[in-house]
């Protein structure tokens, strides 16, 4: 198999709209629980967010220890606004991040770091559609 390639796999648990889902890399063993009425588990658009908050917090945390920036805690808040009618794509998405560890003197590397994730390493955030509108912030603690 490509080292490119991704796989997961769905199975309805018999219950309402509750899905056990599982990936290649993490194994059978992993399970991810998706409910379409967000009772037992993230429905799928919530997963999105986690899924685009993730990958980016992933890569700001990569470039900022390259960058040489200590990094205490990064925490993620995101809100996704949603369309009134079918499909319910996300109109927008706001993401504000708190970092503790950088001070002033780094807050050039942070919004750096930040920036490298929007415009080029977050696969989730280029493979979603080129109309979305996201916006990031963050705060230094």
């Amino acid at each position: 198999m490509s080292e490119n390639r991704r796989t997961a796999a769905l199975r309805w648990t018999g219950q309402g709209l509750q899905f056990d889902g599982t990936t290649g890399s993490a194994g059978p063993e992993r399970v991810v629980r998706i409910d379409g009425d967000s009772a037992s588990g993230p429905a799928p658009m919530e997963l999105l967010l986690l899924s685009l908050g993730g990958c980016m917090a992933i890569d700001i945390r990569v470039i900022l220890e390259k960058s040489r920036v200590e990094l205490t805690s990064l925490e993620l808040d995101i809100e996704g606004e949603r369309r009134g009618s079918d499909p319910k794509s996300y109109e927008s998405v706001k993401m504000h991040f708190r970092l503790a560890g950088p001070g002033e003197q780094d807050r050039a590397k942070v919004t750096r770091a930040v920036r490298l994730s929007e415009e080029k390493y977050c696969s989730v955030y280029h493979s979603l559609r080129p109309d979305l509108e996201i916006r990031s912030s963050f705060e230094l603690a």
